[in-house]
């Protein structure tokens, strides 16, 4: 295949690679801008280390991207963790037109956080979508989908590193493949069960200790290890990365007041929550490395969340 990617970092990247191991054409290669100070994209390092000619504009609208993805004449293009707008007159393009990945079971959990989000409310299983990009977010007719269930402890990290990651690149290949052959379906998205998530950040990251522990440890699991689910810790940002939920079903059998440090040692500190207590093993607070949750000093009777 003659293949055209707009993508970033290492999603990017490793699907970059695929291709290239396949003996497929990269006839271009769009990558967004990097912002002053931040890190090289990899997907930017690797394709000029592949010798290929990377395109860096403000906006996919500008003429010029569409000038470029012309002159490629590729025969898909492949859309591969994108942040940027990508408009109808730059994607349809490519013979085949172009594909898109998005991390979750599309009609739900449209949106930019959309790994935190099903871990969050409480979801059993998720997945990741190859779609067609429209002009509106997330909304295009779906070409594949591959499920994961989500365990009682997954955390954003291992349902991403561990499966929607390289299922996602294996996934982005086989959609290409069946397009290209003229062998795939199109399913218009059901808009009755659509929903859109937005940005999981520190607002939205910030543990309410009267929650329900079960709540509490569902947004610690989807935070972790990005943002970082946080509470205050006597006025600096304790941020909490992995622990686990010792529920309580006996009413009233909670140790402790809501948010109080309970137990500290043993590379660990427990806090009580609604109907349960959160086990805390890797935490950060304030400008300190993450470590073992007990070695920040924190003393038993400590209420949280001030």
């Amino acid at each position: 295949m003659k293949v055209a990617i707009i993508g970033q970092q290492d999603f990017g990247k490793a699907v970059l690679e695929k291709l290239l191991a396949r003996g497929d054409e990269i006839v271009a290669v769009f990558c967004a801008p990097e912002k002053e100070g931040a890190r090289p994209d990899t997907l930017r390092v690797a394709a000029q280390e592949a010798g290929l000619k990377v395109h860096q504009f403000k906006s996919l609208k500008a003429p010029e991207a569409v000038e470029v993805m012309q002159a490629a004449n590729a025969d898909i293009g492949i859309m591969a963790y994108v942040l940027q707008f990508a408009p109808q007159e730059f994607v349809s393009i490519p013979k085949h037109g172009t594909i898109q990945y998005h991390p979750s079971l599309l009609p739900k959990y449209r949106g930019p956080s959309s790994i935190s989000w099903p871990i969050i409310c409480g979801e059993k299983e998720t997945g990741l979508t190859i779609f067609r990009p429209s002009d509106g977010l997330d909304e295009g007719p779906i070409i594949l989908q591959k499920k994961t269930p989500i365990s009682a402890d997954d955390t954003l990290g291992t349902i991403y590193f561990d499966r929607l990651f390289p299922q996602g690149v294996d996934a982005m290949i086989e959609a290409a493949d069946l397009v290209v052959a003229g062998k795939h379906t199109e399913t218009v998205q059901d808009e009755s069960q659509a929903t859109y998530e937005g940005w999981c950040r520190d607002n939205e990251s910030r543990i309410n200790w009267a929650n329900h522990a079960t709540i509490v440890y569902n947004l610690i699991r989807g935070c972790n290890p990005a943002p970082g689910a946080w509470t205050l810790c006597n006025g600096a940002k304790l941020f909490i990365y992995d622990s686990s939920l010792e529920p309580v079903r006996t009413f009233g059998a909670v140790k402790g007041k809501i948010g109080e440090v309970v137990e500290s040692g043993n590379g660990k500190i427990v806090i009580s929550s609604q109907n349960g207590r959160i086990h805390v093993t890797k935490a950060k607070l304030g400008d300190a490395k993450k470590a073992n949750a007990d070695t920040f000093g924190i003393a038993v009777g400590t209420i949280l969340g001030t």
